[in-house]
């Protein structure tokens, strides 16, 4: 008997990977997604396993139904992965050896789906309208035809497209967007024409995936740089040294704000006032069109704090007289740790702090005695040493994982189910903290950004992190953001928190918890593995708000 072509529908928490059997989709899922809210589904594909069957032509999809022009198609691309995980791993991991693993979501324009000879392969769909009145339960039909024209395979797919409007995201959701990057990948001129539409496009998707912040380059951010070598300068602010003191050029950061307002960004997060580790030295801050501070430059050097006497205040009174305050965050500096961190975090947040009164400032730190030092007053913690954080409650308090974040919390690296990725919406609520931050949106460098890196070949930044760490967003032509799997099921995790608000305001916070967290036990290191859960659940909040 001849093979045939094989065809699985598949929720969008499976991975299909090439050489196993896709996880068909639950008879209890329902696709369902709220006014502006993707809701998506896959259907994995393989050609005959015939030796036979030779033909790498590519088939066509459509789809038919009302809804039909809601629909935008993506075909699932494989990605190499040389780190996926660390040896001793729990077990909450999908994949774990080096390979090639689903992530990319490639537009499909003009409906072509490529061939691959014995393995499976998946189509990404995503149906979504703002408008209220395109609401409703859609009948679609996915049709994949073969390259002589003739019919493949058609299979039903109902989706609930609700009316409902959900509530703005009440807590911070913060990714930081890598500008040097964009411009060095496509190689444009920092701030030019280019560079401006491209980190419009990019801040765009951060914004789809339900980023509320994002790092702003007032100062080219000292992050992740080797100590002596800078990134490219991508500084917002233009500074000028005079006899009579300093001048300022805001025209670049007016701009940036501009963006921020027409993507739907609503926080400013002041790029960090000291380096990273340690705050030991300046960033580095161009003057006069040259460097003039950074790492020859000790954090307390009497020049850096007459720079910040004129700069601040002039920076906040634009920033007071664009943005609301309330939404606005400085840093000092990222990951302090240890006796000897503390004492040079003190140290250097000792010549701004006068300066940043009224002003909120928040850090990312793991050590529970930062806090309780008083050192920072809104934490940024890690997942996996939040505990006593939420045991000794700091007025605001947020979270983050990346690299470190490998065991028993949730991630979205490659390598783990996309359930581990959906479970970070449901904690943040069940704890109630008040913000998120991730560091990777885009980084395409190698450990430290001493090189360049391909995103499409290298995925773990020169093999320094499990690969998914650096990014969620790749670079596709012209400076189109092409997402990921895992920029979809972030996105996911979001709405379900905005959901899980708008039931607490409608049925009250106990409604709420019990779909959130029903046995109340959910903890940062107790994510639920089990893609139903979160359909379920979703189900539940549609139900609640219908009801309402």
């Amino acid at each position: 008997m001849t093979a045939k072509w094989e065809f699985v529908l598949c929720d969008a928490l499976a991975k299909v990977h090439p050489v196993r059997e896709p996880r068909p989709v639950s008879a209890e899922t329902r696709f369902q997604a709220f006014l502006g809210e993707p809701a998506s589904f896959q259907l994995a594909y393989r050609p005959p396993l015939d030796p036979a069957f030779r033909n790498p032509s590519p088939l066509q999809v459509r789809v038919e139904g009302a809804a039909a022009d809601l629909v935008a198609v993506s075909c699932v691309e494989l990605v190499p992965c040389s780190f996926v995980a660390l040896p001793g791993h729990d077990d909450g991991y999908e994949y774990d050896e080096p390979g090639l693993y689903p992530d990319l979501l490639r537009p499909l324009p003009n409906g072509e789906v490529p061939v691959r000879f014995g393995s499976w392969g998946a189509l990404w769909f995503d149906v979504a309208t703002t408008d209220q009145a395109r609401g409703g339960v859609h009948e679609l039909t996915i049709v994949i035809v073969a390259p002589d024209g003739s019919e493949l395979h058609r299979v039903p797919v109902t989706v609930e497209l609700t009316g409902i409007q959900l509530p703005p995201l009440d807590i911070v959701s913060s990714h930081w967007l890598h500008v040097d990057a964009l411009a060095d990948h496509y190689g444009l001129e920092v701030f030019g024409e280019e560079h401006w539409a491209v980190v419009e496009r990019f801040m765009a998707s951060a914004a789809e995936m339900g980023a509320t912040s994002l790092l702003a380059p007032v100062w080219t951010p000292p992050l992740d740089t080797a100590i002596g070598t800078y990134r490219t300068v991508v500084q917002l602010i233009e500074i000028t040294a005079t006899d009579d003191g300093y001048r300022f050029g805001f025209e670049r950061l007016r701009r940036w704000l501009g963006i921020c307002r027409r993507t739907g960004i609503t926080g400013v997060e002041v790029a960090h006032l000291f380096t990273q580790w340690g705050a030991k030295a300046t960033p580095g801050i161009v003057v006069n069109g040259e460097r003039a501070f950074g790492w020859d430059v000790a954090a307390t050097d009497a020049r850096y704090r007459e720079l910040m006497e004129a700069l601040l205040p002039a920076l906040q009174a634009v920033l007071d007289e664009e943005w609301d305050r309330e939404h606005v965050v400085f840093h000092v500096s990222d990951e302090p740790s240890g006796e000897e961190g503390l004492a040079g975090y003190l140290a250097a947040k000792a010549v701004v702090s006068d300066l940043l009164k009224g002003w909120t400032v928040v850090d990312a730190l793991s050590e529970h005695s930062f806090y309780t030092s008083g050192a920072v007053a809104v934490p940024v913690v890690a997942t996996d040493h939040v505990e006593p954080f939420l045991a000794e409650r700091p007025e605001r308090l947020w979270v983050y994982y990346c690299v470190s974040q490998d065991r028993d919390v949730a991630n979205r690296f490659i390598g783990m189910p996309s359930a581990r990725n959906r479970a970070i919406g449901h904690q943040l609520f069940a704890s109630g903290v008040d913000g998120f931050l991730h560091w990777g949106f885009n980084f395409w460098y190698t450990w430290h950004a001493l090189r360049r890196i391909d995103p499409f070949a290298d995925t773990s930044a020169g093999g320094a992190f499990p690969s998914g760490d650096p990014f969620v967003v790749y670079p596709g032509p012209d400076g189109t953001p092409w997402p990921s799997i895992r920029h979809r099921v972030f996105a996911q995790a979001m709405w379900d928190h905005r959901a899980l608000q708008a039931v607490r305001a409608s049925q009250g916070a106990e409604a709420a918890h019990d779909i959130a967290d029903p046995g109340r036990t959910l903890r940062f290191d107790r994510p639920v593995l089990d893609p139903d859960h979160y359909y379920q659940a979703r189900r539940r909040m549609t139900e609640a708000l219908t009801a309402s």
